[in-house]
């Protein structure tokens, strides 16, 4: 099985062509950090038109690096949601195009689901169910992955999510983007506990994460304190708050096999590490894709595309691009903004 992915949900435009025993045959991307980098976060428009234009190379390029033409394809898998809808629109348009064209069926991704299913690709021996922290510029859940298709939400952010709180708190320390990498940089020359900063929900009975006064408190000390201390000290609040959430959901989420992260900000070695100890004073396994799977990637993709194909889940060419799909629909509303997810 061969599956041609497309992902073209935020700011990076990627194809890749992935087998359904895991191999990545190609893997072509192109970031946007240079056009956005003047307005310190990602503006929609712009992105939309660099997908349009970056979008067709990179499709051909993979297919020539995996020696393979559009008939060697088993399936196209095209995120379809969520995401900003422009670039979301131009993957999925153009994967609906080539399997018109060639023939072949269309696998409309969640681009939650990439994430959810991406540690898998790099883990042949993880199984379901698995307890999954799900943290990314957009999105902070912590999710019970069942099997492909089968997601139980567990808790999700009230506000802001993690990745959008290392991305602002970069841009008030004016350390560049993107944020998270530029604050665990300097995070890296701070001293942790030189800014007393909040822990929103730390402790608190519901399961939740929220980031909106973290991010404010950060605002309040800007000018006070060193960049690289107030760096160092809102990476760590960021990781007590997840592991406090984390901890709380493990204690709920029987039968799990392992404690799994995915998503940008499980890029960070800081989370990652305390993830890894937390799953060790559980008993549990740790699963962390390898870096380049954490950020948006085709990769990931194509594999959620795989594993929706060889469980015979395909799409009609008029299915819709969604800027809004909670991988469990079924989830009770949160207070805040929390319905977003």
């Amino acid at each position: 099985m061969i599956i041609l992915g497309i992902e073209s949900s935020c700011d990076e435009t990627a194809a890749a062509l992935v087998t359904g025993d895991r191999q990545v045959l190609a893997h072509r991307l192109l970031g946007q950090e240079a056009a956005h980098a003047p307005f310190g976060g990602v503006v929609p428009e712009i992105a939309a038109r660099a997908h349009v234009e970056a979008l067709e190379p990179l499709i051909v390029a993979a297919l020539a690096d995996a020696k393979l033409t559009l008939a060697d394809v088993d399936a196209v898998a095209a995120t379809a949601g969520p995401g900003l809808i422009g670039g979301v629109m131009v993957g999925l348009v153009t994967g609906k195009a080539l399997a018109h064209a060639a023939g072949k069926p269309l696998i409309a991704v969640n681009h939650l689901e990439g994430h959810a299913l991406s540690p898998r690709l790099s883990d042949p021996d993880l199984e379901f169910p698995y307890l999954l922290l799900l943290v990314s510029g957009g999105h902070c859940q912590l999710l019970l992955v069942e099997g492909v298709g089968a997601y139980r939400r567990l808790a999700t952010t009230i506000d802001d999510a993690a990745g959008e709180a290392f991305d602002k708190t970069a841009k008030l320390l004016g350390l560049g983007f993107p944020g998270g990498p530029a604050v665990e940089r300097a995070a890296a020359l701070g001293d942790a506990r030189a800014v007393p900063l909040p822990r929103p929900l730390k402790g608190s009975a519901e399961p939740h994460f929220s980031f909106a006064g973290l991010k404010s408190a950060v605002a309040r000390v800007v000018g006070q304190y060193p960049p690289e201390d107030i760096a160092a000290s809102f990476q760590a609040a960021v990781v007590d708050c997840l592991i406090d959430r984390t901890t709380r959901a493990l204690r709920i989420s029987y039968g799990a096999t392992a404690l799994v992260v995915a998503g940008g900000v499980a890029a960070n070695t800081a989370v990652r590490g305390a993830l890894q100890r937390l799953a060790t004073d559980n008993g549990l396994r740790f699963v962390a894709p390898p870096l380049w799977l954490c950020t948006d990637n085709a990769a990931m993709i194509g594999w959620a595309g795989a594993e929706r194909f060889a469980a015979g889940l395909t799409d009609p060419l008029d299915v819709a691009a969604r800027p809004r799909w909670p991988l469990d629909p079924t989830a009770e509303a949160v207070r805040g903004a929390g319905v977003k997810a």
